[in-house]
């Protein structure tokens, strides 16, 4: 059957997932495109099932069906030239506990785009274990598209200060800031977290005072300061070179 009405309640059940309170509620997200779609479907996530246009050709991999019409796809769909196909992903949970390896926190970073960029290189260089304090959601549209498939595979943990900070007792925590030292001196510890704060207001009070280590990235005289998920892709590389 081909749903046509963007009034049908499965549509706006659908389409309430580009929300946060929808995605609450439901507990899953949605991904667009053939390439994620496939991605997903090679990942540890679990696909509730698949949306996609009635004029849809391609692969459909088995998952249950919702089939859509024209307008009633777009009203689901973020971009605004969708592919034609959709998956409804069922959110990972996973408790803030000590990590197993040198990690990242993302301190109030509030842009989803930051968010998802940042989490792209945190995979990319092995950082897999990602605290979220505050931050932009990581299941949210703009951060899904931004992190390229990084959001399938990044252990991502949200919770309050006090939580991470408590599963990190004992974990050397490197802050990044502009009053810090050049990082590119700086003899990192064999496991850590480097915490990056909000894109305006930087690291929180509480997260300044639990620092271990203050560490900037050396800049121009005519460069204020970098885009968030630029300075955590630069320390993210040359922590995991100094530890090489």
């Amino acid at each position: 059957m081909v749903i046509q009405s963007k009034n049908n309640p499965l549509v706006k059940e659908l389409a309430a997932l580009s929300e946060k309170k929808g995605r609450r509620i439901s507990g899953t997200f949605l991904l667009e495109g053939e390439k994620t779609v496939r991605e997903c479907v090679n990942s540890p996530l679990e696909i509730v099932r698949l949306i996609v246009r009635e004029d849809f050709a391609g692969e459909t991999y088995g998952y249950p069906l919702v089939i859509l019409g024209s307008d009633a796809f777009h009203a689901v769909c973020e971009v605004k030239t969708p592919q034609g196909i959709a998956a409804e992903v069922k959110i990972p949970s996973f408790k803030v506990e000590p990590p197993r390896n040198s990690c990242l926190v993302l301190d109030g970073v509030s842009d989803p785009s930051n968010v998802g960029a940042i989490l792209r290189t945190a995979v990319a260089a092995g950082y897999e274990e990602v605290y979220c304090i505050s931050a932009a959601d990581p299941f949210s549209p703009k951060c899904v598209r931004a992190s390229m498939s990084a959001i399938f595979y990044a252990k991502i943990m949200q919770g309050s200060h006090e939580e991470v900070l408590s599963a990190l007792k004992g974990v050397p925590l490197i802050a990044a800031d502009m009053g810090g030292e050049n990082a590119f001196f700086f003899r990192t510890p064999e496991k850590f977290a480097l915490t990056i704060g909000n894109e305006g207001q930087g690291l929180s009070k509480i997260m300044r005072e639990r620092a271990d280590y203050t560490v900037s990235v050396p800049m121009g005289k005519h460069t204020e300061s970098l885009n968030a998920a630029v300075s955590a892709g630069i320390l993210m590389y040359q922590f995991k070179k100094n530890k090489e």
